[in-house]
């Protein structure tokens, strides 16, 4: 069976919002990255880094449809790639459902753990996306020891 999980959560902003606060470097670092070197833009690879995470972390955007969905991989351990999907669904004009999955870990120990600890991240990522968009707040700001 493939390791894979989806979480999701309702932000209360338009769709065009949320969907350019994942896109845009200076956004997505507002919350959820320490720096993102450009936008998600199909066809490139940005790198992201993380204050929790030495490095730089190669993104290789595979696929962004405006407002509705952004596709790319990344590195996992053991050299693999993961696939991660962003999908983007307005629920009404002010409200806007984001569903994140990701896929593509090898089928053993270390593979299961780097699956349950990303699950934990993403889900992380959209609380944090919600506090920012909704309250203008970075509820990741001290976090990082």
């Amino acid at each position: 069976m493939e390791t894979k999980f989806q979480v999701q959560l309702k932000i209360q902003k338009p769709v065009a919002e949320v969907f350019d606060a994942v896109v845009q470097p200076k956004k997505l670092s507002g919350y959820f990255v320490q720096h993102a070197s450009g936008p998600l833009v199909e066809g490139t690879t940005v790198q992201w880094r993380f204050a929790e995470v030495p490095g730089d972390h190669d993104v290789i955007v595979r696929q962004v449809v405006r407002d509705e969905r952004i596709v790319f991989e990344w590195p996992a351990e053991g050299g693999t790639l993961t696939r991660v999907e962003m999908l983007f669904e307005p629920l009404d004009a002010a409200n806007t459902m984001v569903r994140i999955s990701e896929s593509g870990w090898t089928q053993d120990a270390q593979g299961f753990k780097s699956a349950y600890g990303n699950v934990g991240g993403w889900m992380h990522m959209l609380c944090c996306l919600k506090g920012f968009l909704e309250y203008g707040i970075n509820l990741r700001a001290g976090g990082a020891l």
